[in-house]
């Protein structure tokens, strides 16, 4: 029986499904949660209840969501092209979903545990820039093309900042594969063995970065619906408006993976003598969507000349900067090689 699963290619095929499936349905369902907890974060700031009536303290309201996008009607604009259009929501949602492949969730816990982790990632999250390009276009109006190309030029102009701040992880582990990132904070001192600390600046950075990148606010000038009337998903309802929806919750809980594999320890134990495992991953990334939600709520909407100004003449500049002070520091072994973990070993 164990040489069907290891040697035959239907046993093979089998393994990887039944893997894949043991990351997609949790992840769908902590999105309904998290779903929740950001609505509920939203109506605590501003003082009043949020969700609480479908189930207990409302918390089946993202399902009663979900059925109700999926029993709506597909209304397709008369001059839209409808393969494009179909395509675009597709394309959004496969390309979340396929990025957490190389991300573990503890020691060993991964799907694909490949040496160019961070590049596959970073690949991925390049390309689902096209779904709402598709979407805007295929839409046959104004209003969602110009939401489409907000998005295009403020994706790119975040991915160049988040793309140089990785680079100084990377070059302090000495590796891009996840696993290894995660290795090289563990410490003996604990949460302060962690990249937070050594790359303290680029944390900032890094998050504000992710929160222009999945066009959450206050940077959520493709969906503005005061200029663009909701933006590049406006001719889009029921189903392929869901996979839109679900796409961008999914790049958001990304983000909040990468933030906790890239900066704060993974999987690790805060303090050392606690065992190290997969809770405190999932508890940091919680923590992190809980800042991703609080700020949603507080901050303003930014202007759009203001949104490329800060991402091209401020971030852009920084991160640069920070690889260059990186590289003297891993090269120099400074502190005893607190920004190169690959010459002490972790």
């Amino acid at each position: 029986m164990v040489e069907f699963f290891t040697e035959t290619y239907l046993g093979i095929v089998l393994v990887i499904l039944g893997q894949s499936l043991l990351v997609l349905i949790p992840l769908l369902l902590a999105l309904a949660f998290l779903m929740y907890a950001d609505r509920k974060v939203w109506a605590a700031v501003q003082m009043r209840r949020g969700p609480n009536v479908v189930g207990t303290f409302g918390l089946l309201q993202s399902f009663a969501d979900f059925l109700k996008y999926i029993v709506k009607e597909i209304i397709v604009p008369a001059g839209a092209d409808r393969f494009v259009f179909f395509l675009a929501p597709m394309l959004s949602f496969v390309l979340a979903v396929i990025a957490w492949a190389v991300i573990p969730f503890n020691d060993g816990w991964v799907l694909s545990d490949i040496n160019v982790a961070i590049l596959y990632v970073f690949a991925v999250s390049s390309l689902e820039v096209y779904g709402v390009i598709m979407g805007g276009w295929a839409s046959n109006s104004k209003y969602p093309f110009l939401g489409s190309l907000r998005s295009a030029a403020q994706m790119i102009s975040y991915e160049v900042s988040i793309g140089l701040i990785i680079i100084g992880v990377i070059i302090s582990t000495g590796s891009m594969n996840l696993s290894d990132i995660v290795r090289a904070q563990d410490g003996d001192y604990g949460l302060f063995s962690w990249y937070w600390v050594a790359h303290f600046p680029m944390l900032f950075l890094f998050f504000i970065s992710a929160l222009a990148e999945t066009n959450r606010p206050p940077f959520d000038l493709p969906e503005a619906e005061s200029e663009l009337v909701a933006g590049y998903q406006v001719e889009y309802s029921s189903t392929p408006f869901l996979l839109f929806m679900i796409g961008e919750l999914m790049a958001v809980v990304l983000m909040c993976a990468l933030v906790s594999l890239l900066f704060l320890g993974g999987w690790l134990s805060p303090i050392p003598g606690l065992p190290d495992g997969v809770l405190w991953m999932v508890l940091k990334m919680v923590f992190v969507f809980f800042i991703f939600a609080m700020v949603k709520a507080i901050t303003p909407r930014y202007r759009y000349d203001q949104l490329m100004r800060l991402g091209w003449k401020v971030f852009l500049p920084m991160s640069l900067g920070w690889v260059v002070i990186v590289a003297f520091l891993a090269k120099f072994e400074v502190l005893g090689g607190a920004w190169a973990r690959w010459a002490i070993g972790g």
